[in-house]
């Protein structure tokens, strides 16, 4: 049939042209409309509960709030994984549901069901819990800030709040705008505590009085005069002038002024963040782009909506402080000039071994043909442009022209002998066609269960498997359809002189000769060569990803427990002085407030460092990384951290338990460990610290004594100290603007312990008594912090590896520890962020390899109706693990995910030399040839194309393997490994598959002697 299908494309050319012309014009459209995104977009089932309770410690959040929300949603059917991260006053838990058994928005309903019905068990005083589901990317597309010379902090605090968050959530693709540093405005009524005192008053009842009185309502409705009028009760007052008149009552005949007991001011609300510019304070806001939207897009569009905003405004001045998306078009654009490089450097070696310009442009016009349609089908399949849709696509580049390469030389084989290109078309494709059927389908065989992967894993790499996949299908088509229409009608010219064989082809004979003499020693050489690469790839470290050069370098700042934001902001102040004077350092953004994990502390900070781009310095950002890092070194009582490109260490892993303290026991225990082992550098355990605290502690029998409830002197603490809740703070409306009012002690008071004695707590007798008459105040510590996976506490532990090692290797000999081998029952260690990762990536490409090449067989055997020539060509699949193991040991590369991918690939593309020899043995043995013979004239005549085809391969991943521009240092060490087996398997399997071809033909043919009479017997 598949001779067939080629004659007739001969016979009728047009509608195989027309074909692709349609398919063409449709994927040069998709290729003008498909978005462009860093890694392909996965909507995830994830669903955050976030609850806070204004100064609510980590351990009572955890007891009172985190540990029952997990109980509720743990029971839901689907759920994979809950982490929870819990500061002062916060606690938000994550649940990831199983994807493809849980939609997003049943995940969302099933949380916010499971939350209401433990809402009443929660403490009272929390604010409404918000369930939202994760939305948008966990990276900001970007990030701009934004100074004025003649607007305040505030003013451009609320300019972002109001007018840019308005702007651009309006825009298609945005999901959040977080505003970063900044402050919100508030009016404060800071509390005169003598005062207080003197009058029996407490600061709840002062904040009481104002929720009761400062409203502005609608409700009701009356007629009169024939009309309806609406009912509007109105007490608020209008300016902050006449709330510092506002009457406070006393007693039933008694009012103070409030402005007699506080100062009222129009101010903002006490800093716990702050962003700075190259030393200068600005408000900066982040842009993240909604699940399914793509960052390149929504950054073009924030880039017109921000420069309109600028016009109208010229004292805005809008700086680009964080870009996410520059890395992601880089490694687009870095993409498509590998694809040219490569398909150029494919056509290259074509025309030197061809020498005939209108053979080479038959096969060039194999990779348009073949990559173009791909776009069109990729695109119908809701694929998008990425790094892994490219990379397959650049990867595929040498193989989508090997197709059209086998049918042209065989064309020109057949020419030699004297035959019309018409003829020549043919007879050669007729003669070919099972040998590029088995090609292609062998490919495609391995590359289909990529495609198929189980969990998110697998979504992220449908698209690079599925595409592969894809583009050698049209490769095959256009081979089968294009390639043999072009030749009978092109390739009507006089032939280039000097084909005939070359002294080469006749050494190779002889060797074959030799080879096929001693076959076994042959095989057994061979498998000892195996052998050998497999001890020597064990052998060598692994790592997840390699570090990747993206021009900006991320450090986490930690000053210890119970630092100011002051500390905070002197400390970053130094750290860009110092970093700024670095050669190659564009600019420095630092927000501080929180850690690059999302917890909320003044004692965290991140710096963003931009480096100049690539072509303009002479260095890598590892090399500028380690200037940084000795540079601020000697900075006192300060924890920094420089992140990887994912926003993590080289290696992390967690101790679990639900005793927090046999965890922190055993993480101390290895932190000692690494601490003295060269291999890891700067080791640390992350949200582990102590934070200073005050602790009232209430004598029980005394308050009961005198009608107090601990939780009336908790809430007067809080309000006095930090205000209400947010939900419950009174509100001055100033146009359409609500300002919270929160009602404080004034500032300096809560920093005197004798002021907070004298507090006034409410009675239930209707008196009031001392807060000292009823607890006792001292200073104490507590956890800072709380991290928890699936319902037990984690303490993590982050390292980076020294020059040298890599994750693998630090994973390995963190397992030897002896304090990892020695936890305490109940105490378990799991692997974490890029570790984690590693080990179900490695999984999950280990399944799809066995099933890649189980498949393979299956496809072979079908093809063949053989099972002996089949497992013949599968048994030239080790072949390519020396080259690797070579190609790998003198680049220096690890084995990671490229790596896995480029060997996976492999397993495709060798067996390629063996159905050339094989199908073309087999061919002439049925013709009446010896065995022998029949395998050597194979050899002498399919060694031209599979060394036209395997140099053709290997000069389309030159480009990549360089590894230049953007993602190179992603695509290299897979190049590296994919050129490095080609090169072996091919010299390989021109001598040892012949002698192994042997071996095998000789016990199926015993096999068939052995077996033939029991089924003879069994039929009569």
């Amino acid at each position: 049939m598949n001779a067939n299908i080629s004659a007739w494309a001969i016979r009728h050319p047009l509608p195989s042209i027309l074909l692709f012309v349609l398919l063409t014009a449709a994927g040069l459209h998709s290729f003008s409309r498909l978005p462009i995104t860093y890694f392909p977009t996965i909507d995830t089932p994830e669903v955050t509960v976030t609850i806070e309770q204004p100064g609510a410690k980590p351990t009572a959040m955890e007891a009172e709030v985190t540990r029952r929300v997990e109980n509720a949603v743990a029971p839901l059917p689907g759920v994979v994984e809950i982490s929870s991260t819990i500061g002062e006053g916060r606690s938000v838990t994550s649940v990831e549901f199983e994807l493809g058994r849980v939609s997003p928005d049943r995940a969302v309903v099933a949380i916010r069901d499971a939350v209401a019905m433990i809402r009443s068990d929660l403490p009272p005083t929390i604010d409404e819990p918000i369930i939202e589901r994760v939305e948008e990317n966990r990276q900001s597309a970007v990030t701009y800030s934004l100074s004025s010379p003649t607007m305040s902090i505030g003013e451009l605090s609320w300019y972002v709040d109001d007018v840019i968050a308005r702007s651009l959530q309006g825009l298609p693709g945005v999901g959040r705008i977080e505003r970063v540093g900044g402050t919100d405005r508030e009016i404060h009524v800071e509390l005169d505590p003598n005062r207080l005192q003197a009058l029996s008053l407490t600061a709840d009842q002062v904040n009481e009085s104002l929720l009761r009185t400062q409203i502005e309502t609608s409700g009701g409705r009356a007629s009169f005069e024939g009309r309806e009028h609406a009912l509007t009760t109105v007490a608020a007052v209008e300016t902050v002038s006449d709330l510092a008149d506002h009457r406070i009552a006393l007693s039933a005949n008694r009012t103070v002024r409030l402005g007699d007991l506080a100062l009222v001011e129009d101010t903002s609300a006490e800093p716990r963040s702050f962003a700075e510019l190259n030393g200068n304070e600005v408000v900066g806001f982040a842009v993240y782009p909604s699940q399914g939207a793509s960052e390149v897009t929504v950054a073009q569009s924030v880039a017109l909506k921000v420069t309109e905003l600028g016009a109208a405004d010229t004292d805005l001045r809008f700086s680009l402080v964080d870009d996410n998306v520059t890395y992601t078009t880089g490694n687009y654009a870095s993409a498509l000039s590998t694809l040219w490089e490569g398909c150029l450097l494919a056509i290259v070696v074509v025309f030197l071994f061809l020498r005939d310009w209108r053979a080479t442009m038959i096969a060039a016009v194999a990779l348009p043909l073949s990559i173009i349609p791909t776009l069109f089908l990729i695109d119908l399949l809701g694929f998008w442009l990425n790094i892994l849709s490219l990379l397959a696509i650049t990867l595929v580049t040498g193989i989508l022209v090997d197709d059209a390469i086998v049918e042209i030389e065989n064309v020109m084989r057949h020419r030699e002998r004297g035959k019309s290109a018409y003829d020549a078309a043919l007879d050669a494709s007729e003669e070919i066609g099972l040998a590029v059927m088995a090609i292609s389908a062998t490919i495609i065989a391995v590359f289909v269960p990529v495609g198929f992967m189980a969990g998110e894993v697998g979504l992220y790499f449908r698209e690079f498997g599925m595409t592969v996949a894809i583009a050698v299908f049209f490769s095959l088509l256009v081979a089968r359809l294009i390639t043999p229409v072009m030749a009978a009608y092109l390739m009507a010219g006089k032939l280039p002189a000097g084909r005939g064989k070359r002294k080469l082809v006749h050494l190779y004979v002889r060797l074959l000769k030799v080879s096929l003499r001693w076959r076994w020693i042959t095989v057994a050489l061979a498998a000892c060569s195996f052998g050998l690469a497999v001890l020597a790839l064990s052998s060598m470290p692994t790592a997840f990803l390699p570090e990747e050069d993206i021009g900006r370098l991320t450090l986490t700042v930690e000053l210890p427990a119970g630092s100011t934001l002051e500390d905070t902001l002197a400390v970053t102040g130094e750290i860009a002085r110092d970093v700024r004077e670095i050669i190659d350092v564009g600019g420095v953004f630092t927000r501080a407030g929180s850690s690059a994990t999302g917890l909320e502390d003044v004692r965290y900070a991140v710096v963003l460092i931009h480096l100049r781009p690539k072509t303009e310095r002479d260095r890598s950002s590892f090399a500028i990384e380690r200037e940084v890092a000795e540079k601020l070194a000697s900075l006192p009582d300060v924890k920094l951290t420089f992140l990887n490109t994912r926003g993590g260490r080289d290696l992390s892993f967690a101790l679990l338990s639900t005793d927090g303290e046999d965890a922190l026991e055993a993480a101390n225990a290895i932190m000692g460990a690494l601490s003295t082992d060269p291999m890891f550098i700067d080791p640390g355990i992350e949200n582990a610290a102590m934070r200073p605290e005050l602790k009232i502690k209430i004598d029980t029998d005394k308050a009961a004594m005198l009608g107090i409830s601990p939780a009336v002197i908790a809430e007067t603490i809080r309000v006095s100290t930090l205000g209400d809740v947010d939900s419950r703070l009174p509100v001055f409306n100033e146009d359409a603007r609500q300002i919270p009012i929160r009602v404080i002690l004034d500032r300096d008071a809560p920093r005197r312990l004798e002021t907070l004695g004298p507090l006034m707590v409410s009675s239930d007798h209707g008196g009031r008594v001392p807060l000292s008459a009823v607890a006792e105040i001292s200073f104490d510590e507590s956890v800072s912090a709380i991290d928890r996976l699936d319902r037990e506490r984690r303490i993590e532990i982050g390292v980076d590896m020294a020059a040298g090692f890599t994750s693998g290797q630090g994973m390995e000999q963190v397992l030897r520890l002896e304090s990892v081998r020695d936890l305490s029952p109940g105490v378990r260690l799991v692997t974490t962020g890029d570790s984690d990762t590693e080990g179900a990536v490695f999984e999950s490409f280990a399944v799809a390899m066995v099933s890649g090449i189980t498949l393979v067989l299956v496809v072979l055997i079908l093809l063949f109706g053989s099972v002996f020539a089949p497992l013949t060509i599968l048994a030239s699949l080790p072949l390519s693990v020396g080259g690797v193991a070579a190609g790998l040991w003198l680049s220096g590369y690890p084995i990671s995910l490229p790596v896995v991918i480029g060997i996976l690939m492999l397993m495709g593309i060798v067996t390629k030399n063996a159905i050339l020899l094989l199908d073309f043995a087999v061919e002439r043995e049925a013709s009446g040839m010896s065995r022998v013979d029949s395998v050597i004239e194979a050899c002498c005549e399919r060694v031209r194309p599979i060394i036209m085809t395997t140099l053709a391969m290997i000069g389309g991943m030159v480009p990549s393997a360089l590894g230049l521009g953007d993602g190179g240092e992603f695509r290299s060490p897979m190049a590296v490994a994919v050129i490095g087996g080609l090169v072996a398997s091919t010299l390989l399997s021109l001598i040892v598959f012949p002698a192994l071809h042997l071996i095998v033909s000789d016990i199926g043919d015993r096999a068939s002697r052995i077996l033939k009479p029991l089924l003879l017997a069994q039929k009569s």
